[in-house]
């Protein structure tokens, strides 16, 4: 595993420098961020076994969670735990939980950490098979009240397992939702996400979502970019979810060549706020 770092401070300006580019040819005019103040993380670090801090992250526990889901999120140390070398595991195995086939782990920060706006980013190393479906994403600290999909939902990663250099960033929201939500895909370039560690990350301002790979700029999306009647509701807090499901109306289920257990390591999720 390579030495952990904060971003390399030449490689964000240079982003900015592209993003001002980016801003000019989409009619964006937010003030692009050369500095960053960090606001919350979590390294994981700890002996093996233990359980992610609750004081930063709760379990979600439960099922389907409305994508037609098969596995069981439970808050067990077997599904998610950090493993002793600085690495959160969350865990998708095959066995009967619950009336589930398989089980695995939903953890997130609402309640604990939200905010609106910076940069989030996290470096994790992704798992592999048909019908794995994990993803670092945020949603709106209003869900409780105003729902889905008008609190807002950022996939900052979401990843089919059956396509293991590709991976996904989007936004949902009011209009703009589920098959028809708006985002994009981005293939690594020689290398499967399986292989190795990358850092995936958005940079979030008032009217602009700018997502990376390793520091790579694969898409940008403004209120320009949304479907007609389609509302950004990118103007509040958001809280961090990180998850592995198994199965799904996204994914598709698992099938034989699906070979259990699957990890995804989770190196660290570090949230900036932008100093102008």
């Amino acid at each position: 595993m390579t030495p952990r770092s904060r971003p390399d401070r030449r490689g964000l300006v240079l982003a900015a420098l592209l993003l001002t580019l980016t801003s000019c040819r989409s009619g964006a005019t937010d003030p692009i961020p050369l500095e960053w103040n960090l606001a919350w993380q979590d390294e994981f670090d700890g002996p093996a076994g233990q359980l992610p801090d609750p004081g930063r992250w709760r379990f979600d526990v439960g099922t389907d969670w409305g994508n037609q889901q098969l596995e069981y999120d439970t808050a067990r140390a077997q599904n998610a735990s950090l493993d002793g070398a600085g690495n959160l595991a969350i865990i998708a195995r095959k066995e009967n939980y619950l009336e589930q086939e398989y089980t695995s782990a939903r953890i997130n920060t609402r309640g604990l950490f939200e905010q609106a706006r910076g940069r989030f980013e996290a470096r994790i190393k992704l798992p592999v098979g048909q019908g794995i479906w994990p993803a670092f994403w945020a949603l709106g600290n209003d869900f409780g009240t105003a729902g889905w999909p008008t609190c807002g939902e950022i996939d900052i990663m979401e990843y089919r397992g059956q396509e293991p250099n590709v991976i996904l960033g989007t936004v949902h929201g009011p209009g703009y939702s589920g098959g028809s939500a708006v985002g994009t895909r981005y293939t690594l370039p020689g290398a499967n996400f399986n292989d190795d560690f990358h850092v995936f990350a958005i940079e979030w301002s008032e009217s602009r979502i700018t997502w990376f790979v390793d520091d790579v700029i694969y898409r940008v999306i403004t209120p320009a970019d949304l479907p007609a009647g389609g509302r950004w509701v990118f103007d509040h807090p958001f809280f961090v979810i990180l998850n592995v499901a198994v199965g799904g109306n996204f994914v598709g289920p698992p099938d034989e060549s699906t070979i259990f257990p699957q990890t995804m390591l989770v190196d660290w999720v570090r949230v900036y706020k932008a100093e102008p």
